[in-house]
Order: structure tokens, then C-alpha cells, then sequence
């Protein structure tokens, strides 16, 4: 009977401890929702170019349960997280995540930003280098882009543009072979888009793209043409081979974390683990 009553004790533990709570952070004329779970060290997971993060709830939910505290800040403009849209860089964008990081309180984060959401996370560890102890690219662009597949990620996130061209540039870039494109049909906030497209081109790539002196994780599609086989190592060409992991995940293109969320947690994990 008490051991029954232990292990019941333990399972609700375990239960509790995995919670996905809400909770809105405030700074000055900021708001900024924030999707939590799990207990441990901080991992903090930034989507993708005019995205939210509700997408990246598998892989949350794996990284968790293996022990880590994940927080999901939403983009300014989606959801109840709010703040001026106009005018913005990545600067700004880094400037949430730092009010986030500071509410929970717990030290430095594991920051792991997909697509877009890459420029900020480095970012933010350039401007707030006692806050991070680590930067997780996921599905990030080379250093120099193909201007075709610059000009295909345009076509593919404007929801204005036509559904026939849209999905034909999606199974392009973000999707693998044989993987439903037609998943990213919707799901692109038109506002959030606009004003991040902003905030990227105005900050100049030489004031993030180092990421502070942060170990990094490359998690790369093997099939995403933002960073072909020329490029898989271009990281650990610039910055050496002790600061930068390279992971390539197969059959998955530049949505590498709704294709295969399982792959990507896996690896977040393992190389967490070693910091």
C-alpha cells in the first residue's frame, strides 16, 4: 500500500512538474505571452518568420520531459503579446526575450530559435551575454543566401500571394519530399511577419550573426536549401569545432521542427545535456 501511494505520489510529481501554464510578461509598453513547461534548466524556443510557437508543442513537450524548463515567448502582434510593430530591429526583438529570461528568474537560458527566429536568438545573446549560456540554430540560413531561395521563403509566407504559388515554393524550401506542405498554408500572421522582415533588415548581420562567444548547435534539413552541403560546416569553419555541433536531420527541409519534432527535441536534449 505505501508503495502504491509513493508511486502515485511520483507519477503526480512528474504530472505537475510537466504543467503547460500561461503567463503574460510586462515591460514598459510590452506585453509578451509566454507558453511554459517542466522544471530544470531554461530553454527558450523563438518560431519562425511570422509564425507563433503553438506549432512546436511535440517538441516542447519532449524537451521538458526530459527535464528542462521550456519557455515559449510569442511574437509581438500574435496572441495577447503586444508592443509597438513599427520601426523595430532585432534589438527590440532581443530586448523580449531578455524580459522574459529575467521574469522566470532562474538563470541563464538555452536559447533555440527556428528560421527566423535564429536572428534573434543571437541577438539576444549579443546584448544580454550574462543571460545565455547557449544558442540552438534550427533550420538557419547560411551566411550568404541563394537569392532564389530568398525570393521563395517570400513568395511561400505571404498569405497574399496566390494558395497554387504559395505551395509550390513551400515544398521548395520547407518541406521534404513526401512531408505536407499544405500544413503551412496557414499559420502566418500577416502583422508579425511584416514587422520582423523590418527588424531583420534593419539590424546589420554583423552585429548578431557571431552570437557572443556561446557554444552553438547547428540543427540542419538535409534537404533545406537554405543550407546546402557547401554550407553544412561553415560555423565550424569560422568558429571552430569547440563551439560549434552540427546535427542533420534526414528527410526535413527548412520547417525541420514540425517535420520532425521528435529528431530535433532529441538533439536540443543530448547537446543541453553536455553544457
Amino acid at each position: 500500500m505505501k508503495a502504491a501511494l509513493a508511486l502515485n505520489v511520483a507519477l503526480a510529481g512528474v504530472v505537475f512538474s510537466q504543467a503547460r501554464t500561461r503567463e503574460l510578461v510586462r515591460r514598459d509598453n510590452v506585453t509578451i505571452e509566454v507558453i511554459a513547461e517542466g522544471r530544470g534548466p531554461l530553454i527558450v524556443m523563438l518560431p519562425s518568420l511570422g509564425r507563433d510557437s503553438e506549432e512546436f508543442d511535440p517538441a516542447a513537450a519532449r524537451i521538458a520531459t526530459a527535464g528542462f524548463r521550456v519557455l515559449r515567448p510569442q511574437p509581438r502582434g500574435y496572441g495577447k503579446s503586444s508592443g509597438p510593430m513599427e520601426n523595430l530591429t532585432l534589438h527590440d526583438l532581443a530586448r523580449d526575450v531578455d524580459a522574459v529570461i529575467e521574469h522566470e528568474n532562474s538563470g541563464p537560458a538555452i536559447i533555440a530559435g527556428h528560421a527566423f527566429g535564429h536572428f534573434v536568438a543571437k541577438m539576444t545573446a549579443v546584448d544580454f551575454p550574462k543571460l545565455v549560456r547557449g544558442v540552438i540554430l534550427i533550420g538557419a540560413a547560411q551566411k550568404t543566401p541563394d537569392p532564389a531561395v530568398q525570393q521563395s521563403v517570400a513568395i511561400a509566407t505571404d498569405p497574399t500571394q496566390p494558395e497554387a504559388d504559395r505551395l509550390k515554393h513551400l515544398n521548395i524550401v520547407f518541406f521534404a519530399p513526401g512531408n505536407d506542405a499544405r500544413l503551412w498554408l496557414t499559420g502566418f500572421h500577416a502583422n508579425v511577419r511584416a514587422a520582423e522582415i523590418i527588424a531583420r533588415d534593419a539590424t546589420p548581420q554583423k552585429e548578431y550573426y557571431a552570437a557572443g562567444n556561446v557554444p552553438l548547435l547547428d540543427i540542419q534539413g538535409e534537404n533545406d536549401p537554405y543550407k546546402p552541403p557547401s554550407a553544412r560546416n561553415e560555423l565550424i569553419d569560422e568558429f571552430g569545432a569547440k563551439r560549434v555541433t552540427v546535427v542533420r536531420v534526414p528527410h526535413a527541409a527548412h520547417a525541420v521542427i514540425v517535420e520532425q519534432p521528435n529528431a530535433v527535441a532529441d538533439a536540443v536534449i543530448a547537446w543541453a545535456r553536455k553544457l
